[in-house]
């Protein structure tokens, strides 16, 4: 049996514990289900404008719920988990019952997956989805001005790396594209994921990993990132919001910390999508729809 020591004093099976939310929530099926449930209810309540493209590959593809009676509504662009390697943006449509009633828009992102793709290709899709939003959302009754990002796990990874954005190199958009982001469970440092199980399907080298680990990025602007996680996830998950919060607020970001006591890597996506939870209040409030 292997017992090395890997990472911050667990071994390759302690390892792969800390990062397995699924088996952590064995429940998890059933969460899922409820969300699944509740989508196909939001299509059919809310206006939708589903798959449109913002790039060239068939997983370049996004949806819209337009704010119908709103100009120049703010935007909430929200990206979806499955450890880079699974899940689908049409199991978070139900999020829209929380924005579109407050007066927002809310897009949600599909993007190519890993191992079809590798991290790079991953994270430059996203950023080509968000400068699609910007010069785009007006005609669904966004404001371009008041683009806000957020995720869940590996979602909360890539708003951590939009975050970080060189615009202006990217595509000659503005430093301050963003005006705010809210990670959820993200996934912050990533040569503990490089060490466990998930990396069997990932493949990150050294390389990949300083280049995509948002800990050992600076952001460029000061626009405000919400870090939540529930306080029933395992200590990895905590430890790395916590640590990330650290590392950007000494930087000079504009970071909020929020853990959930109760909750679970899964649970906290229901939190987000309570307007009236501490964690969906302080996202109203970032995007000043304070209800």
């Amino acid at each position: 049996m292997n017992d090395e020591v890997l990472f911050r004093g667990y071994d390759r099976a302690a390892l792969d514990a800390q990062y397995n939310a699924r088996t952590a929530v064995p429940e998890h099926g059933q969460i899922v289900e409820r969300w699944e449930n509740d989508n196909a209810q939001i299509c059919r309540a809310l206006s939708a404008r589903l798959d449109l493209a913002y790039g060239a590959s068939p997983a370049e593809r996004l949806d819209v719920f337009p704010v119908s009676g709103i100009e120049s509504a703010p935007v909430q662009v929200f990206f979806h988990g499955g450890y880079w390697m699974s899940r689908d943006k049409s199991t978070f449509r139900f999020l829209a019952k929380t924005f579109v009633p407050a007066g927002a828009v809310f897009i949600t992102v599909n993007y190519g997956l890993i191992p079809s793709i590798n991290m790079d290709e991953l994270v430059r899709q996203c950023r080509a989805a968000v400068a699609w939003v910007h010069g785009n959302v007006t005609a669904y009754g966004g404001d371009p001005e008041r683009i806000f990002v957020s995720g869940h796990s590996s979602g909360g990874h890539i708003v951590a790396m939009l975050m970080a954005t060189d615009w202006p190199a990217f595509g000659e958009l503005p430093t301050d594209l963003l005006k705010g982001g809210c990670s959820v469970s993200g996934l912050f440092e990533l040569d503990p994921v490089r060490l466990c199980y998930l990396n069997d399907t990932l493949r990150l080298d050294a390389d990949q990993v300083a280049r995509n680990s948002p800990t050992q990025l600076t952001p460029p602007c000061t626009a405000p990132l919400i870090i939540a996680v529930g306080g029933g996830e395992s200590d990895e998950f905590r430890r790395q919001s916590a640590d990330f919060g650290v590392a950007w607020s000494n930087k000079g970001a504009s970071c909020q910390i929020i853990e959930r006591p109760g909750l679970n890597h899964y649970t906290i996506v229901e939190d987000f999508a309570d307007r009236e939870s501490a964690l969906g209040q302080a996202v109203m409030a970032q995007m000043g729809l304070v209800l």
